[in-house]
């Protein structure tokens, strides 16, 4: 596009936590289509690696890592500057989602980010138990904020590509299931219509299905962990327990798990890294696929705002969960950390988009278990095609950070929501602004199972009366 639309207007300060691959990609995306002041920007990163970039910009910078003893000094005055309310857009790791959501509602700013993040320390912790290293337990504290803390300013919690994005598919390819099914139904306007609606199709789960073929210029050098994106991230992920939100068509608990003793129940773990987890599933790219059920929070986002209940009782929930097949070099890259006990490499590398030679980011979401069987609906962005539109980034990252664009765009016009989750905001409206970088977005149906060609080569424990059972699903 020659003349890109400006969606919003935003005259006080923001602050961007973190300028890392997103932070990179992101900030371009914000001059587009945010009119904002560049003197009232700013970047706080503990690495200035690519601190050029908004040097050229203006744009100041401060070389700091936000820490629990730190942030309410450090970001009070920056985003109490004025005029107007501040804005924090929390690209980074390791810091507290829960902690900077109440910060912001202390000070009356608004505040974005990809995931809930703890404070360094907890996905290692040995003191902790599995359940308290999950993702489940770190949705739930910022839910707490939400119960303690209800409306006010808008603070919009994991708001990426997934979680974030998949969510808004996740209703578009709802919609067209049961268009498909012959359905007459209103589009639904609220929770309770949305899960009354996914249950009225028939459907008995969710895959966020990804395969990511990018493919670098150079091999994987030993002893680095090399991926598409933040590598502290997916290696942080990787290494909690494998999660999923549990439906209410499975007959039994896989091997190795439990249900949480907290909360809203809407999910189960494993007591096992999800980087070490495979699953099958299905995308048009790949066809069957072996994805890791690395835990995301939508797994239990999406599960949980499905849920149709009578009284006490979860009379209805789809099976959701991460099925990730992530470039190759990633591959290797979990496979080599595997093998040492689950250590990280000692370096590691984002692939950027003169690095890559070719491939698509394919990642949408695949409903299944319906009358038509399953039905993947979801965007194929090309290395080539991100190179022409976006600039600092591959396929991958310009998933998540059209994503935070929409999500910032979105917050500005509904800036009295209190803490909100993806799964509740206007998907069409995200999606709008989104689209734009998304490549090819596409639905398509597929009769593939995941009890396909099982059983040839050896006896397999399959259990042929429902193939969408998670024991069906599970690899190994």
């Amino acid at each position: 596009m020659s003349i890109w639309p400006v969606h919003a207007r935003f005259d006080g300060p923001i602050v961007m936590l973190g300028f890392g691959s997103i932070g990179k990609g992101t900030l371009p995306l914000l001059e587009r289509h945010i009119d904002f002041d560049a003197k009232k920007f700013v970047v706080i990163a503990p690495d200035d690696r690519d601190r050029a970039l908004l040097d050229e910009r203006k744009i100041e910078f401060k070389k700091l890592a936000i820490t629990k003893d730190n942030y309410r000094d450090v970001l009070t005055p920056l985003l109490k500057a004025g005029p107007g309310r501040g804005m924090i857009v929390n690209l980074s790791v390791d810091t507290s989602s829960a902690d900077l959501i109440e910060f912001c509602k202390d000070i009356d700013a608004f505040y974005i980010d990809t995931v809930a993040e703890p404070w360094p320390g907890l996905y290692t912790d040995r003191t902790l138990s599995v359940s308290a290293r999950s993702n489940y337990a770190l949705r739930e504290r910022i839910l707490e904020v939400r119960r303690r803390r209800p409306g006010g300013i808008t603070a919009v919690n994991c708001c990426g590509a997934n979680p974030g994005m998949v969510s808004w598919f996740v209703k578009q390819a709802l919609l067209d299931v049961a268009g498909e099914l012959g359905l007459k139904f209103d589009e639904p306007k609220t929770q309770t219509q949305w899960g009354a609606l996914m249950r009225q199709t028939g459907v008995k789960g969710i895959h966020i299905a990804e395969r990511d073929t990018q493919r670098a210029r150079d091999p994987k050098p030993k002893d680095v962990f090399v991926n598409t994106w933040s590598v502290e991230g997916f290696c942080s992920e990787g290494l909690q327990p494998a999660e999923l939100g549990w439906g209410t068509h499975e007959k039994a608990l896989p091997p190795n798990s439990a249900r949480h003793t907290f909360g809203c129940d809407a999910a189960i773990y494993l007591n096992r890294p999800g980087a070490g987890t495979r699953v099958r599933s299905w995308t048009p790219v790949s066809d069957a696929q072996h994805g890791f059920l690395v835990t995301h929070n939508e797994s239990i986002s999406i599960a949980d705002y499905f849920t149709v209940r009578e009284g006490d009782k979860a009379v209805y929930r789809p099976t959701c969960h991460y099925a990730y097949r992530p470039c190759d070099d990633a591959v290797l890259s979990l496979d080599e950390m595997g093998g040492a006990q689950w250590k990280m490499q000692p370096d590691w590398k984002i692939l950027d988009e003169h690095e890559i030679v070719d491939g698509v980011d394919e990642l949408g979401v695949l409903l299944y278990g319906h009358a038509k069987n399953a039905y993947w609906y979801g965007s194929s962005l090309s290395i080539e095609e991100t190179r022409r539109i976006a600039p600092y980034q591959n396929a991958t990252g310009l998933q998540v950070t059209s994503a935070v664009l929409a999500g910032i765009v979105w917050m500005l016009e509904n800036p009295e929501r209190g803490v909100i989750e993806a799964d509740e905001m206007d998907f069409r409206r995200c999606l709008e602004v989104q689209r734009p970088y998304l490549g090819d977005v596409f639905g398509r149906y597929t009769d593939w199972t995941p009890l396909q060609d099982r059983s040839v080569l050896f006896p397999e424990d399959i259990d042929t009366s429902d193939p969408w059972q998670f024991k069906n699903v599970l690899v190994g």
